[in-house]
């Protein structure tokens, strides 16, 4: 791990799932920490491992005053707060995905007044065009283009907030001479994510013992499941070593089913529902998924560390010690579209 010692941080959503980690890991390296959060979706107890060591602001980045306060007097602001959810979640409340758009350049636009030197980006596979991802074919980052006609065609509202997050970045870099850096990260799972998301929810339904056993979709569709303490490695890296705004992917590149992964976790729990009931009617996204990952490692020397197995275990050990299976069981309904 880089050493970030006498650097002044700001991570915006940093009680986050994934913002949580990187808070960690900037600690661990040595950084001033500030996190930025308007706790709906992020937890104070993401942060209790540093919560003595960090400075904690509450408030919401749409407002700018709250905005400039919190990015003054910091080096590097890792910009991860945004209205997201699984795909449940962005395919019901596209509006508010909407709103990042106004977040994202709210934040770039103090950052730059406040003399901020390095701004890194959390960017998602969310930006790709959809229609090259109907069959397996690892995704580039040039197969983005804002300079060729009909260079973008991203997935859903959050993917166009997203792609278009980048370009205000890319923008303020050109304008003001800010060092800056965009990581586009594909399906991230670990500690602390809700169930919303892919593998949470598939974990969560087994905890239930959820009989007929509920896989959106028909199963066969692939994601690139990558451990977040992989991701958080290649926010800090590309913060460290890219300054020109070129985004690079984290993801691993693999294609993962979600059968795959549920049958995974039916052993880890050593349980098997005696049926599986496929949800054709659920919003399931883009068929197959996964990165190209040449450029970060030319770029920032980044290979993923975890592979499935050694992700999913830790994950599931964290989720069967700090969730209430009866309230899981009660509430599952209602967890798998919220934040």
């Amino acid at each position: 791990m880089s050493d970030w010692s006498g650097q002044r941080v700001l991570v915006t959503g940093g009680a986050s799932f994934i913002g949580s980690h990187l808070v960690e890991d900037l600690v661990a390296a040595g950084a001033s920490v500030r996190v930025a959060d308007d706790f709906s979706s992020g937890r104070r107890e993401n942060l209790a491992a540093v919560i003595d060591d960090v400075e904690v602001f509450e408030g919401n980045l749409k407002h700018w005053a709250f905005a400039d306060r919190a990015t003054t007097d910091v080096d590097t602001v890792f910009h991860l707060a945004a209205d997201h959810g699984g795909r449940g979640y962005i395919a019901n409340y596209p509006a508010n995905c909407a709103t990042n758009m106004a977040l994202d350049n709210i934040v770039f636009e103090t950052a730059a007044n406040n003399g901020v030197e390095n701004i890194t980006y959390a960017s998602s596979a969310c930006t790709y065009p959809t229609d090259i991802q109907t069959e397996r074919q690892r995704l580039s980052e040039d197969m983005v283009s804002f300079e060729d006609r009909g260079g973008a065609y991203a997935d859903e509202t959050y993917g166009w907030a997203k792609l278009m997050g980048e370009r205000s970045l890319t923008a303020f870099h050109e304008q003001y001479g800010i060092d800056a850096s965009i990581v586009r990260i594909f399906t991230a799972y670990g500690p602390r994510e809700n169930e919303s998301h892919a593998i949470i929810a598939l974990v969560a339904k087994a905890y239930a013992r959820q009989d007929p056993y509920e896989i959106w979709g028909d199963g066969t569709q692939t994601r690139n499941f990558t451990y977040v303490k992989d991701i958080t490695t290649a926010l800090r890296r590309a913060a460290e070593r890219i300054d020109d705004a070129t985004p690079v992917n984290a993801g691993i590149e693999e294609y993962i089913s979600i059968n795959e992964v549920a049958e995974a976790v039916f052993d880890w729990f050593d349980w098997e529902p005696d049926e599986v009931a496929y949800r054709t009617d659920k919003p399931v996204g883009v068929e197959h998924r996964a990165a190209d990952t040449t450029r970060a490692r030319e770029l920032i020397d980044w290979d993923p560390e975890y592979d499935l197995q050694r992700g999913l275990d830790r994950t599931i050990d964290w989720y069967t010690s700090t969730q209430d299976v009866e309230q899981v069981s009660a509430e599952l309904t209602q967890r798998l579209t919220s934040r």
